[in-house]
């Protein structure tokens, strides 16, 4: 390491400070010893030399015993900041000031070279994360120039790294991204493969300079995935709808083709088949609308309210269930604002939730209604195992059903939201089973 200035001058204080606190005691013993004794001239030289020699090598000895340790403070600091963080000061004692001096700058140089270690096993692995990925980086300079390109990028742009670095922004074709929006989806050819990608720009800084960062990612796959998805979830949705309601409608159908087959024919048949035919016409009718709407707009269609009476309604869906017929609980006559196509869906699916509950334990299937606080409550009550667990009830296509698809309460709670209304579903208290709560607002 070399010698400092600074300390160097720094020393020739200490050196000046120590002769001159020592000048005093030396003139004193001079004095005596020249002018005021009675020596001979031999003793007054060795005693002379004996004293001079003694106060000079202490000063010179303090003069050392400071400037030491700042000397190797100096090469430690210098070593740390030069990026090597080995050196450490030795013979470090505790029991004085530089001592402790010495172990704390022993202890920052441990630090940062566990800091820099840290930091270049975290640049390592961000060099290795950015090459297995299979998303295209790029980095441009202030002048717009290429400092940073991993794997993906050299693939997309069918060059190797070294002929892309330090290339501009316009001999990749990449220039118009570095301008207008943060976030673009663009169909591009590139000379890796033509594609529907999704460019991400964001800005940083290395070594004081604006840098930006090009995210380019392939998104032809997860489109086609997603869209294969949600085809799959609209099949399923409109699959489950078809089926709980061809089910009661093919049930009807079996039981007017038995009345037709038996002989003699009840008095009241004809009444019978107009009735049941009625039934099928209008839920073929209800179902198709519904089915319409949802295929044009591959969501819930918007309810189209309209006064339905809440009892009729009622009586109308309980009579589709067959297969345990639900008892129903008489309420106040009341009148709502509805799309009845809507909630007659929602009161099927949940009917027959309950149905199924029951068939496996034998019980039967309640619903009723009733008001209060100005809302409309209608309950629909089985007796079968109960719920589990009610955590994921009302996540789309989650069942606890072999053959069940999962839309069925997820469907019928939209359409209570949509009539800003609530679909809840718990466990009784008061028996076995669980219970279902629909609440409208009446207004």
């Amino acid at each position: 390491m070399k010698q400092h200035q600074p300390f160097f001058v720094h020393e020739q204080r200490i050196l000046v400070m120590a002769l001159m606190a020592g000048s005093p005691a030396i003139v004193t013993c001079m004095i005596i010893l020249w002018w005021l004794g009675d020596y001979t001239p031999k003793v007054q030289w060795t005693l002379s030399v004996l004293i001079v020699g003694v106060w000079l090598g202490f000063c010179f000895g303090l003069r050392e015993r400071v400037a030491s340790p700042l000397r190797t403070l100096a090469n430690l600091l210098e070593a740390m900041r030069e990026g090597d963080y080995s050196i450490r000061a030795r013979g470090v004692k505790s029991d004085d000031a530089m001592g402790e001096v010495m172990q704390q700058v022993n202890a920052m140089s441990a630090t940062l070279r566990a800091q820099r270690l840290g930091a270049l096993e975290a640049t390592t692995l961000l060099r290795k994360v950015m090459e297995e990925i299979n998303v295209a980086v790029f980095a441009f300079d202030g002048d717009r120039k290429l400092r940073l390109v991993n794997r993906a990028a050299e693939r997309l742009l069918n060059e190797p790294v070294e002929r892309l670095l330090g290339a501009g922004a316009e001999s990749l074709g990449l220039e118009k991204y570095l301008e207008g929006e943060m976030q673009q989806t663009v169909q591009h050819h590139f000379p890796g493969g033509t594609a529907r990608w999704g460019i991400s720009r964001s800005t940083f800084r290395e070594g004081g300079l604006p840098h930006q960062l090009l995210v380019v990612t392939d998104l032809t796959r997860p489109l086609r995935e997603e869209e294969l998805k949600a085809w799959q979830r609209l099949v399923r949705v409109l699959g489950h709808e078809l089926n709980n309601s061809l089910a009661p409608i093919k049930s009807i159908a079996g039981s007017l083709e038995n009345l037709l087959a038996r002989q003699p024919r009840a008095d009241d048949w004809e009444e019978d088949m107009r009735r049941g035919l009625a039934v099928i016409a209008s839920r073929s009718e209800a179902l198709s609308r519904f089915m319409g709407a949802y295929a044009r707009l591959a969501k819930l269609p918007p309810p189209t309210l309209a006064p339905v009476a809440v009892g009729e309604l009622l009586r109308r869906v309980v009579g589709l269930e067959t297969r345990i017929p639900p008892v129903l609980a008489a309420g106040p006559e009341l009148t709502v604002q509805v799309d009845a196509d809507q909630l007659e869906q929602l009161l099927i699916n949940v009917i027959r939730n309950a149905a199924d509950a029951s068939l496996e334990t034998g019980g039967a299937v309640r619903v009723g209604w009733n008001r209060q606080d100005g809302l409309l409550t209608v309950w629909v009550r089985d007796e079968g195992p109960g719920l589990p667990n009610t955590a994921n009830l009302f996540v789309p296509f989650f069942t606890t059903k072999p053959s069940g698809s999962g839309i069925g309460l997820v469907l019928s709670r939209q359409i209570a939201e949509a009539h800003g209304g609530q679909l809840t579903l718990q466990n009784a208290v008061d028996g076995p089973g669980c219970e279902a709560l629909l609440t409208l607002p009446l207004a």
